[in-house]
């Protein structure tokens, strides 16, 4: 996500956050400027803040109360803080920004003022991770499981890489892949004729990473491209592939070792639950806004300024309406 528009949306916390020394009103009638004579109350003040986002003002200062008052602020939303609070930074300044003051054109009093502020969003994402794990169904669990689990594979690969630029031409490219695809069958051609893959690996590989160790890797679903998972689960053990597997990264050469079984549902699945919450997080934006919206139910909101009231429903309304319309 870019940072300069989730730092936008952080900002807007700074009035809940930070203090503005108002004094104590009674009636509403105290003037709180003027100019030329002309005298401005607290209550024409409010009705035109009101106007201008009181909903999204008061619905922040309530959102920062009760996901305090949810979640403790540990060391781990304390380091998410910090991390978070230098790449803003970083990526400011590389823009030649001066972070600091930006914070404080904001309404930031300072650094931990915004970290405060990066907390509660932190803590908002938590909530929004435990409100779609509690939705989600034994059946959902056992269909990703069934679907998307498998047992490690224990092989090793040959990487044959075109030797490609930016600038060239597609013609150039062409005759590029088409060089390094015929020298991955020449590599399988050696394998035929009873040359040792390891040695192979080590004199041919463009796999930095695993050349130098024969090419051994250890394949897992999900962490490999799909080309490389798909040829190696269909290989018998101790077998190789006997034509190049093209992907994004070249050619490969694929040996398979063996294969370990499927772990069982009860042994991962705390993993499986957090990838399905990842995948309907990234499906369904309107999670956040169904997680806040509860949480506010159970922590009875009222709001009795009926035009804020309207501006809230509306709001919310139309935040699950408009991105719900996008999937």
């Amino acid at each position: 996500m870019n940072k300069k528009i989730l730092l936008a949306g952080v900002l807007v916390s700074a009035l809940v956050l930070t203090g503005c020394g108002t004094p104590t009103l009674k009636n509403g009638e105290e003037v709180v400027a003027s100019v030329d004579g002309k005298k401005f109350t607290a209550n024409e003040l409010y009705e035109e803040l009101k106007a201008q986002g009181g909903s999204t003002v008061l619905v922040n200062m309530f959102d920062t109360y009760i996901v305090n008052k949810e979640i403790e602020t540990d060391d781990d939303a304390k380091t998410y803080a910090d991390s978070q609070y230098e790449s803003y930074k970083s990526s400011y300044e590389s823009n030649g920004q001066n972070f600091e003051d930006t914070l404080e054109t904001a309404g930031y009093e300072d650094a931990d003022a915004f970290k405060e502020a990066l907390i509660v969003e932190y803590k908002k994402q938590k909530i929004t991770e435990d409100y779609v794990k509690s939705s989600l169904t034994d059946a959902e669990i056992q269909s990703y499981y069934d679907d998307n689990i498998y047992g490690d594979i224990e092989g090793a690969h040959i990487l044959i890489s075109p030797d490609t630029t930016d600038d060239m031409s597609d013609e150039e490219i062409t005759k590029a892949e088409e060089k390094a695809k015929k020298e991955a069958e020449d590599i399988i051609k050696k394998l035929n004729d009873g040359e040792d893959f390891a040695k192979l690996a080590k004199e041919y590989s463009d796999d930095e990473g695993t050349a130098e160790d024969g090419g051994k890797l250890t394949i897992t679903y999900g962490e490999v491209v799909d080309e490389f998972w798909n040829a190696a689960s269909k290989l018998k053990d101790g077998k190789y592939t006997k034509e190049p597997v093209k992907s994004d990264y070249g050619y490969h050469i694929i040996y398979r070792e063996s294969a370990k079984e499927k772990p069982k549902l009860n042994e991962v699945e705390d993993e499986v639950i957090d990838k399905l919450v990842d995948q309907k997080l990234e499906e369904d934006t309107t999670l956040q806004t169904e997680a806040l919206v509860e949480l506010r139910e159970k922590y009875n909101l009222k709001i009795n300024d009926n035009d804020i009231k309207k501006s809230y429903n509306k709001s919310v309304k139309e935040a699950l309406a408009d991105t719900n319309s996008t999937n």
